[in-house]
């Protein structure tokens, strides 16, 4: 009987010497029930209640299926490594550093936004680079090696800088900073790439051949006045004859970089003809004047409106015989309303009683060949019998226009 106690000590000597002695080490804070049964150490997951999402390292991807004894080499957890270079092999020989999450992922090692990636990177694939193969520019690609890159393009492109022919940019000393003359995201090293900012190829100049300019073959620098380049149409022009009319070479003072040199805007049309009211509307379109014809341009108005003058019906200018000064009854800023001033020197229809009192000139001028007949007693409701009695007392009165004008010059009852 006296062997219980001891042996009972024994066990109880043998369990604290075990605890002390913990195989996972002592920095291990789990309940030992978290991975293991009663009926035995062995791990079960499908048993086990631990989560490895309690740790530092949560498992996801491929690590959900990978070993544990893969990366937990002893018991001794708190040992265990959580960067990918201290369990995976560096496939690209250092040579895109060791963080492995700025490319890949738990997931698989394949990359699919490689792209995205390298807009991250300090060369931004732009234009033709985001189109390139990686091998063009990474030769070592295939060996999963990427090797830094200079960043300046002629890093990359110095055989091209050297191949030039149109120009030649050796000989023509062009600047090997190719980004001075090309885009960084053109599709090709042709003009249409060239970075011209310095003078602008628009319109008339949207040009596809670098010769038309730049007549010497080698990209000298080139005169940026318009008549360094444009003497030859200066002095071949016909309508006008910009030579023999003494115009300026400063070309920019009439044209824009518009074809054709249209539309042309003269400056110092004011000289010549005032351009004012509905004239100003028209200045862009000069062939409305000049017919292609500018040096017989008449500067009267009955010199480009006769057709106006001759085709007007209400009143008849040709037929009233109206004089061909147009400025005496209109202005310049539309043919109506008439300026005549019909009140002042003949008589007032456009106030006192015949105010809005008539429609039309012919309502009193009833002879359309003639403006200088008129009528009144068309237009009144009074007749001859009724007229003649009122006026029964009036020294030579008569029943006629003219007599009634003669009394009745501001067209009422008081006046005489």
């Amino acid at each position: 009987m006296r062997k219980l106690p001891l042996i009972f000590g024994l066990l109880l000597l043998f369990g604290a010497g075990f605890y002390l002695q913990n195989p996972h080490g002592e920095n291990l804070k789990f309940d030992c029930s978290a991975c293991h049964t009663s009926e035995g150490w062995a791990f079960s997951a499908s048993t086990a209640v631990f989560s490895h999402d309690s740790t530092s390292f949560i498992l996801e991807g491929q690590h959900i299926y990978t070993n544990c004894r893969a990366c937990h080499s002893n018991l001794i957890f708190s040992e265990a490594k959580s960067n990918c270079m201290d369990c995976h092999t560096d496939m690209h020989n250092n040579t895109v550093g060791l963080d492995c999450a700025r490319c890949h992922s738990p997931k698989s090692w394949l990359v699919t936004n490689i792209t995205e990636i390298h807009q991250l990177s300090r060369f931004p694939l732009l234009g033709a680079h985001n189109t390139a193969d990686c091998i063009a520019c990474h030769v070592s690609a295939s060996n999963l090696e990427f090797q830094p890159l200079g960043v300046e393009c002629v890093d990359c492109h110095r055989q091209d800088y050297m191949a030039t022919t149109n120009p030649n940019h050796v000989q023509s000393g062009i600047s090997t900073d190719c980004m001075d003359c090309h885009r960084i995201d053109a599709f090709e090293w042709t003009s249409k790439g060239f970075n011209h900012d310095f003078f602008p190829l628009t319109l008339g100049h949207d040009l596809t051949d670098c010769k038309s300019c730049h007549t010497a073959g080698l990209f000298e620098p080139v005169a940026s006045e318009c008549f360094s380049c444009h003497q030859q149409n200066f002095i071949a022009s016909v309508n006008p004859p910009h030579q023999s009319l003494g115009f300026s070479t400063d070309c920019q003072n009439c044209h824009t970089t518009s074809p054709g040199w249209e539309p042309a805007l003269i400056p110092n049309h004011q000289d010549f003809f005032v351009l004012n009211g509905a004239h100003a509307r028209i200045a862009e379109n000069c062939f409305l004047c000049h017919q292609g014809n500018y040096t017989q341009t008449p500067n009267t108005c009955y010199g480009c409106h006769s057709n106006e003058y001759n085709q007007t019906a209400n009143p008849s200018h040709s037929a009233a015989q109206f004089p061909a000064d147009c400025e005496n009854c209109h202005s310049e800023t539309a043919w109506k309303p008439s300026t005549f001033n019909h009140d002042a020197q003949f008589f007032p229809i456009y106030s006192g009683r015949h105010r809005e009192e008539w429609n039309a000139c012919a309502d009193c001028h009833t002879t359309p060949a003639n403006f200088q007949i008129f009528s009144c007693v068309d237009c009144h409701e009074h007749n001859r019998t009724e007229a003649d009695k009122e006026h029964r007392e009036v020294n030579g009165y008569a029943y006629n226009s003219i007599s009634c004008f003669t009394c009745h010059p501001l067209g009422t009852a008081e006046d005489d």
